[in-house]
């Protein structure tokens, strides 16, 4: 079964998660989206990422979590590899949230360069320490990097969702919008881009800004999270 569909049309591509439930990101999940994103990058694409109906995705595969070992040590840098892919991809990414975003959801929302969410009751929120689970500090460096210092701290210590209407000043969206209007919304934004940018000043210029962290965010990877 197909995870991850790709939609290219003129200078944008449009990667849509759907597995049909919360959008896990389980190892195979990881794969097809890291797929659909080389596709983009060989077509030099704007990238639109979104998810199905109810959630951009609510997480890592707690089947593979939950017995700790090498499956769930893999599953977790896989998770923060993408992170990193995504603030450092050379093109534009806009992330469409039409529902929940939570834990490794949160932290793939908050590596976009813009992010909509829905004007809608759903959870945006990094729930980790609620379940039990302490932060790993590649999960604290990408939302050190997005969020205002007071949502920073409240967030993570507390597992404390943040309501829409706070979203785009605690820096965990840059729009809300009804949902209705989320994927006009993405495509309004991913054009504006696509014809007002220069695309090699903007990779050159993301390189820069986010130099300091993602070199955060990988040495914490490694450190935690050793490859094989």
């Amino acid at each position: 079964m197909s995870r991850v569909s790709y939609e290219f049309d003129g200078a944008i591509a449009t990667i849509t998660l759907d597995d049909g439930k919360v959008n896990a990101l389980s190892p195979d999940m990881q794969a097809e989206i890291n797929a659909a994103l080389d596709r983009a990058e060989a077509d030099n694409a704007v990238v639109i990422l979104t998810g199905n109906e109810k959630v951009l995705s609510a997480g890592f595969d707690l089947a593979i979590i939950s017995e700790p070992g090498r499956a769930a040590a893999d599953m977790l840098r896989g998770g923060f590899e993408l992170s990193m892919r995504l603030l450092s991809f050379p093109t534009p990414v806009v992330i469409a949230a039409p529902g929940h975003a939570i834990a490794m959801g949160f932290f793939l929302l908050l590596s976009g360069d813009y992010r909509i969410g829905v004007d809608a009751p759903v959870k945006l929120v990094a729930n980790e320490v609620a379940i039990g689970m302490t932060l790993p500090w590649a999960a604290i460096e990408i939302t050190r990097h997005r969020l205002t210092k007071s949502a920073f701290q409240r967030m993570l210590i507390t597992a404390d969702p943040i309501a829409q209407d706070e979203a785009v000043a605690a820096g965990v969206l840059d729009l809300v919008v009804p949902r209705d209007e989320l994927q006009k919304a993405a495509r309004d934004v991913a054009t504006r881009f696509a014809t007002t940018l220069n695309m090699d000043a903007h990779r050159g210029t993301k390189e820069r800004v986010r130099a300091e962290a993602l070199a955060a965010i990988r040495a914490a990877t490694d450190a935690e999270f050793p490859p094989n």
